[in-house]
């Protein structure tokens, strides 16, 4: 199990310098979030770029996940859109086109998944109607990642159309598939209510391809620094641990990148004395 960070808290940092920051404070998994500036999906050099960043996570023995949850980026005034929920086709077309990117990105860094989710609904239409529009999105966009060989990791977000680890056992009766995998946020399953938090690990752990871990308030979707939430962390790092997971848990504060080698720094002090593989080398 690795200890990552997601870039989407380092915004106002070059990716490749907050690439090298990330190694040197510890950690040995990143989570890129495909975004404005060196690695936006859209500019004709990021193809090279990549290139230069699969370089740099061999040369730091760095592993890593694509992350699509860039704010931004395909619509400068409605912030996340458009996304597999929405209406007009020609939108929903727009955010395929974008994970195919993301997936060509994760192809290309041998990354361990594309991370993504639903996207909110923003319109009153019948629920198996909006199951189905989401289901035909996440096909067509799973057929591309099986041509390219790419896993991808769902995440319920608070807010979006699937929201809850029960929303997404119901999207799985849709599409259950092997490559279709969880991103799994500890800070929205405390944020909703889906309590104990070790006994969700518990369940999901077979499905599991992506960790996000950050502190929160119950009822409250604001990603916090560990220590000013509610969460207890060390039954939930040590149901990962015995579930088997051995996959990469991200840190994520994406609120926190106006002070980031800091906020980078302190997650890792809070959680290097309680991460399992450190408590095993003691003994």
């Amino acid at each position: 199990m690795l200890l990552g960070y997601n870039t989407n808290g380092m915004a106002h940092h070059h990716p490749f310098q907050a690439v090298e920051l990330l190694a040197e404070i510890g950690y040995t998994s990143v989570a890129i979030t495909l975004d404005h500036g060196p690695l936006d999906p859209y500019d004709g050099e990021f193809t090279r770029r990549l290139a230069q960043m699969r370089r740099l996570l061999e040369r730091l023995g760095m592993r890593s996940v694509i992350e699509t949850g860039a704010r931004y980026l395909l619509d400068s005034r409605h912030k996340h859109e458009p996304t597999l929920m929405t209406a007009e086709p020609a939108g929903r077309a727009r955010r395929i086109d974008f994970l195919r990117r993301a997936i060509d990105a994760a192809h290309l860094l041998s990354s361990d998944c594309v991370s993504l989710w639903s996207g909110s609904l923003a319109e009153a239409i019948p629920e198996a109607e909006a199951f189905e529009r989401l289901r035909a999105g996440l096909s067509e966009t799973l057929d591309y990642a099986l041509q390219r060989g790419v896993t991808l990791g769902f995440e319920p977000e608070p807010g979006m159309f699937i929201d809850t680890m029960q929303r997404y056992g119901h999207l799985l009766g849709l599409i259950d598939a092997p490559d279709f995998r969880l991103t799994l946020d500890v800070g929205h399953l405390h944020c909703q209510g889906e309590l104990p938090l070790a006994d969700q690990v518990r369940r999901w752990a077979s499905r599991l391809v992506n960790v996000h871990l950050e502190d929160m308030r119950r009822g409250v979707h604001e990603h916090l620094m560990f220590g000013e939430g509610e969460i207890d962390f060390p039954p939930v790092l040590a149901a990962l641990s015995e579930s088997g997971y051995a996959g990469a848990v991200h840190v994520e504060l994406s609120r926190h990148s106006h002070q980031a080698p800091e906020a980078a720094r302190r997650a890792f002090e809070f959680l290097q004395p309680i991460w399992p593989v450190n408590r095993d080398r003691r003994g």
